[in-house]
C-alpha cells in the first residue's frame, strides 16, 4: 500500500483486484486448494512404490556414471546421423511450406478468406504433439526415418507460421506506407518493407526450430520413427544403462553445439 494524498486528506492506495470481493476470492480459493488434494489423492501415490524405485535408482544410476560408448558405437553412430538428416530435411521442408501460411495468417497483410484458411492449417498443426503425429504417419507408412521426417514437418509448418505471422502483424507501418507511396509494385513491397522487418526474427525461429526438431526426433524415434530415439528406446528395453548414457551425453552436447551457433547466427544478423 502506497499512502497518497488529496485534497488535503491522506488515503492508502490498493492495486485493483480482478476480483472485487473478498468473500468470493476466499471462496474460489478454498474451491481450488480443496480440488487439487482431491486430484491429489485421487493419484494413489504408493510411498512403498516410491521408497523401492529409489533403492532401485541406485543400480540404474550406477551404469549412468559409468557411460559406455564403445559397445553401440556403431548403434550410436547410425542413430545420431539418422536424427541429424532427418532433423535438417524436415526442418527445410517445414520452413518453405510455413512461409506462405505465414503470410496468410498475418492479418494486416492478407484478405480475410485466406486469413482464415491459413490460421486453420495453423490450428491443426499445433493441435497435436509430435509422438500423435508420429503414430499416425508410422501407422500410414509404416516404421522408420521417413515417418519421422513427416511428422518434423508437419510440426514445424504450425510453429514457424504461427510465430513468424505474429510478427508481420507487429511490423512498423509506417516504413510500408512509406514505399508504398512510391508507386512500388506489391512484390517490391513485401522486398522493402516487410520482409526486411522479419528476416531477423525469421532466421532466429528457423534455427530454434532445428534444436526442437532434433529433440523431438529422440521422442518420436520410441514410437518407430527412426533417428536416435529407436536405439535410445532399445538400450533402455535391454537394460543397458550405460549405453543409454552415452546417447544422452551425445545428445547433450549436440543441442550445445547448436545453441553455440544459434548464437553465432544471431549476432551475425544483428550486426
Amino acid at each position: 500500500m502506497i499512502l497518497l494524498t488529496k485534497n488535503n486528506e491522506d488515503y492508502t492506495w490498493q492495486r485493483p483486484r480482478l476480483i472485487k470481493s473478498k468473500n468470493l476470492r476466499y471462496l474460489i480459493f478454498s474451491l481450488l486448494t480443496a480440488y487439487l488434494i482431491l486430484t491429489f489423492i485421487s493419484l494413489r501415490i504408493d510411498p512403498q512404490r516410491i521408497l523401492l524405485g529409489l533403492s532401485r535408482s541406485q543400480s540404474y544410476f550406477a551404469d549412468f556414471l559409468r557411460p559406455d560408448f564403445f559397445s553401440r558405437g556403431s548403434s550410436i553412430i547410425d542413430g545420431i546421423l539418422e536424427s541429424l538428416t532427418m532433423t535438417y530435411i524436415a526442418t527445410v521442408f517445414g520452413v518453405i511450406i510455413s512461409i506462405p501460411f505465414a503470410f496468410g495468417a498475418a492479418e494486416n497483410i492478407s484478405p480475410k478468406p485466406i486469413y482464415y484458411i491459413s490460421r486453420a492449417v495453423i490450428v491443426i498443426s499445433r493441435s497435436f504433439q509430435e509422438v500423435v503425429i508420429a503414430i499416425f504417419f508410422v501407422v500410414i507408412i509404416g516404421f522408420g526415418p521417413m515417418a519421422g521426417v513427416l511428422t518434423l514437418t508437419f510440426s514445424s509448418i504450425g510453429f514457424i507460421a504461427k510465430l513468424l505471422a505474429e510478427e508481420i502483424e507487429d511490423i512498423n507501418w509506417s516504413q510500408v506506407e512509406a514505399i508504398k507511396a512510391t508507386g512500388a509494385s506489391w512484390p517490391k513491397l513485401m522486398n522493402y518493407a516487410i520482409i526486411p522487418q522479419v528476416l531477423p526474427r525469421f532466421i532466429g525461429l528457423v534455427v530454434y526450430r532445428l534444436d526442437i526438431n532434433f529433440r523431438a526426433s529422440a521422442v518420436i524415434g520410441v514410437v518407430g520413427a527412426g533417428g536416435i530415439g529407436t536405439t535410445l528406446n532399445a538400450a533402455f528395453d535391454r537394460y543397458e544403462f550405460d549405453s543409454a548414457s552415452a546417447i544422452l551425453i551425445v545428445m547433450i552436447a549436440i543441442v550445445m553445439l547448436g545453441e553455440l551457433f544459434s548464437s553465432f547466427i544471431r549476432k551475425k544478423v544483428n550486426e
